[in-house]
């Protein structure tokens, strides 16, 4: 595995050693104004030993994947939504199965439920970019066709990370930004909170309550 990756990266880095901006040579019998162009320097190849140790840092689940493994299992979901900010809340009841794929690199939730008398069904993952250091989470359901993307990070010395994104909103067809909150209440319970701007400005629209399966 490690050889792989050391071979994209020399053929990455030597893609980008080759690519030089060109001087453009005048016309003749035009006018001597030149014009210069700055040569982009050279990016100074790796060595592969440098690489190497680059992109097993990159692969390796760290302190954050752990975080990500302590929810395997099973959960029970209690689900909050509010259409509008005085609107009544309505509820409903899910359950999602939680485990860690590719290694321990991301965490795949599967959900399952009922609401608003259909069958619901969605699919969640989470990632800790080594790279970025942030967490990147991805969610698609049977209730619309798209797939909205949150990137964020836990917040110091607490148990929530917040993650920011954007959506489209079905009724508008315009841009929504929304905020995810997300508490790591103790072992045997979670809290998402969900705000969006729909109205003109941020207000909460959802909670999830997890409580693990014993």
């Amino acid at each position: 595995m490690k050889k792989i990756y050391v071979s994209l990266a020399i053929i990455a880095v030597a893609f980008a050693s080759c690519k030089k901006e060109e001087k453009t040579e005048p016309e003749t019998g035009t006018m001597n104004d030149t014009i210069v162009h700055e040569e982009v320097a050279a990016q100074k190849p790796m060595d592969s030993a440098a690489m190497a140790q680059a992109w097993e840092k990159y692969m390796t689940p760290g302190e954050p994947h752990k975080m990500l493994a302590d929810e395997t299992g099973k959960w029970d979901c209690e689900m909050t939504f509010w259409m509008a900010p005085d609107a009544p809340p309505e509820t409903y009841k899910s359950t999602a199965d939680i485990k860690m794929v590719m290694g321990g690199r991301y965490q795949e939730s599967m959900y399952s439920g009922e609401m608003m008398g259909m069958p619901f069904e969605g699919k969640s993952t989470v990632a800790y970019d080594n790279a970025a250091n942030e967490y990147t989470s991805t969610w698609i359901d049977n209730m619309g066709t798209g797939l909205m993307v949150m990137k964020g990070k836990m917040e110091e010395g607490s148990n929530s990370m917040t993650l920011t994104g954007e959506t489209i909103d079905p009724m508008t067809g315009k841009t929504c930004k929304m905020r995810e909150v997300y508490t790591i209440v103790d072992e045997n319970t979670r809290k998402m909170e969900m705000y969006d701007n729909k109205m003109g400005e941020e207000h909460k629209n959802m909670e999830i309550i997890m409580k693990r399966k014993m």
